[in-house]
């Protein structure tokens, strides 16, 4: 008798999206770590021609918004090449401590050489990590920001889990991410250079095209304001708010862990 075996298809809980293609949740991973090992070495540049340079200003209100106090411990998630570390290194001196983690080697090398040649060195570690399961004791951290890195995750509700467990009681989180543009006329604006321009710039100064279409579809299936509070409430964060910032194209949460 010739036993039959069924043959297994993988089920819609087995996919995710990276950007607007539909993937096996397994092969997210190093697809996204592909894009981000390609255009590591001028990331920096293309965030300053992407934004005009008013990704600075993000990054500065992100800083103010997040209380930190000498002698801190603060983790820069998803921190890449480490312009978070750098500011919250000196605001926390040499009492504190700024970790800057990322998945991504690449990332994380180039972030790693801007600070020591920033003369950054003492109070900052680097650790290579996955924000769906971090590698850092309970209640540990005062501060976690992820900048930019959320949308990223494949299993984002996971990776909110996780930085709640690592958080003090009365610690708390800053997710600074792109979201949805509050004017309807606005946004139409957005997509149009989002997808005509940035793949277009992302050729001319990165050779890499395809990264940056990437990153346009991945802002587009990334939650929404409210959408991303409601998360965050749901892994146990409270009094949570968030702050539109350029009109909606970027949003600044906060959750607080008491």
């Amino acid at each position: 008798m010739t036993q039959h075996t069924e043959e297994k298809h993988p089920s819609a809980q087995d996919k995710t999206h990276f950007g607007y293609k539909q993937v096996e949740k397994n092969e997210k991973v190093n697809m996204v770590a592909d894009v981000f090992h390609s255009v590591a070495a001028k990331y920096d540049m293309m965030n300053d021609f992407m934004s005009m340079g008013i990704h600075r200003l993000w990054k500065r209100f992100t800083i103010d918004c997040s209380g930190v106090r000498s002698g801190q411990k603060v983790l820069d998630l998803a921190g890449g090449t480490g312009d978070l570390t750098a500011k919250f290194s000196r605001l926390v001196g040499e009492s504190g401590k700024v970790v800057l983690a990322d998945i991504n080697g690449s990332m994380l090398k180039v972030g790693r050489d801007k600070l020591r040649d920033k003369g950054i060195v003492g109070n900052v570690e680097t650790v290579q990590a996955n924000a769906e399961c971090l590698p850092f004791p309970d209640n540990y951290f005062d501060i976690v920001t992820i900048a930019f890195g959320l949308r990223n995750v494949t299993d984002k509700d996971a990776a909110l889990a996780s930085i709640f467990r690592v958080l003090k009681p009365g610690g708390r989180l800053l997710v600074l991410e792109f979201s949805k543009p509050e004017n309807p006329q606005f946004g139409k604006l957005y997509d149009w250079y989002s997808f005509n321009i940035l793949p277009k710039m992302g050729q001319l100064v990165a050779n890499d095209a395809d990264s940056y279409q990437y990153l346009a579809e991945s802002i587009r299936m990334h939650p929404d304001q409210e959408t991303l509070k409601g998360m965050m409430q749901n892994v146990g964060f409270e009094q949570v708010t968030y702050h539109n910032l350029t009109g909606g194209i970027v949003a600044l949460h906060r959750g607080f862990k008491f």
